[in-house]
């Protein structure tokens, strides 16, 4: 990396002397780095936004810190810390939420949360309800949040799009491979009209459109050292959508037993006892602010986004491997079956998951 992050880290309103910047942690989308100061003062999370998934990262910005605000004010009501239980936004000695270097890549500031446990998985019932209930929290206090965000990920889990491009894909049939996919094809095939059928729910108003997060993994949550939810973290996906996917992707993600791209489908399939937790912390956070439908769409949107996985890997091998990193020509195709495994088995347990969400609201 070229760029200097000292002094990529001074262009911000920081506490104290700057010390130290170091890499942190190994994320998919951004540069991370930890901000260290000579005196007892803050640390910082230094961030480079990658304006390649993200654009516009000022409006990306603008949204963080609207949703920021609104948390803060809504945790100082209720008597709570919101230095902790908010990520906060450290702006430029300019006064701007970014910092564009002679690049043209955007660098970003926030406080670092100090005496915080955070979790890579959620495999026992226990921590998969702690991430019922950070998402659930998170959801709720911004609920009444109406201020405008700007989609930053057009098309992100709108099914009527995915098909588009799906379309596209198979007319282009790129590398010649559509001809050996013929049943992995006929899988999104079969599903097409009861997928698009949901997503009409959305676009019609019926199954409303709020504030969502868009990437629910129990590492975007923030514990405090007893355990207790203190706030969502990795608020760069935040856009209006329907919560029903932050519901639907945590399952996705929480319940599976097996890797995304294991080669082994006997290891895949979906844990109830992982579901029934997870679900029963997000509705003692959630219930009270959603609707009759997305409660009653609450276990199809697990459905719903595991198909769409699958699409979206059997879409990206047919094209080419242009979107997701491969480790063999075939690595695509891996995760396709094995997403598809998964899927069964929602499908098969999704009368179960109905019951469960109807004992819980009982």
């Amino acid at each position: 990396m070229k760029a200097n992050l000292k002094e990529i880290a001074g262009k911000f309103r920081l506490e104290g002397t700057l010390k130290n910047v170091a890499p942190l942690g190994e994320g998919f989308i951004n540069d991370t780095f930890i901000v260290e100061m000579q005196e007892s003062t803050p640390r910082y999370i230094l961030q480079r936004k990658n304006k390649r998934v993200f654009s516009p990262v000022p409006a990306m910005m603008d949204n963080i810190e609207k949703v920021c605000s609104h948390i803060k004010q809504k945790v100082s009501k209720a008597g709570g810390d919101p230095m902790r239980e908010a990520m906060t936004v450290i702006r430029t000695n300019d006064g701007k939420l970014y910092y564009e270097d002679e690049e043209n890549e955007f660098w970003a500031v926030s406080l670092f949360i100090e005496d915080t446990i955070a979790y890579e998985s959620a495999p026992t019932p226990e921590l998969a309800y702690a991430g019922g209930k950070g998402i659930g929290k998170f959801q709720s206090l911004v609920a009444d949040l109406n201020e405008h965000l700007t989609d930053i990920l057009p098309g992100f889990h709108n099914i009527r799009i995915r098909f588009e491009q799906w379309d596209a894909t198979l007319g282009k049939d790129p590398k010649g491979r559509k001809a050996s996919v013929a049943r992995e094809i006929s899988w999104i095939e079969s599903r097409r009209q009861e997928m698009t059928d949901f997503w009409k729910l959305v676009e019609e108003g019926t199954i409303p459109t709020r504030i969502s997060h868009n990437d629910t993994k129990i590492n975007n949550i923030l514990f405090d050292k007893n355990g207790e939810v203190l706030c969502v973290i990795d608020l760069d996906t935040v856009l209006s959508s329907t919560v029903l996917n932050d519901f639907g992707d945590a399952i996705r993600f929480y319940t599976n037993t097996g890797k995304e791209d294991d080669t082994d489908l006997d290891n895949v399939s979906m844990d109830m006892r992982i579901f029934k937790a997870f679900t029963k912390g997000y509705l003692e956070e959630a219930s009270a602010f959603l609707t009759e439908m997305e409660l009653e769409y609450l276990p199809f949107s697990a459905r719903y986004i595991t198909y769409e996985q699958v699409l979206r890997f059997l879409m990206d091998y047919i094209d080419g491997d242009n979107y997701y990193k491969v480790k063999s020509d075939n690595h695509n195709l891996v995760r396709t079956h094995a997403q598809y495994k998964l899927l069964l088995s929602i499908e098969e347990q999704y009368d179960e998951m109905k019951r469960v969400v109807r004992e819980l609201l009982a």
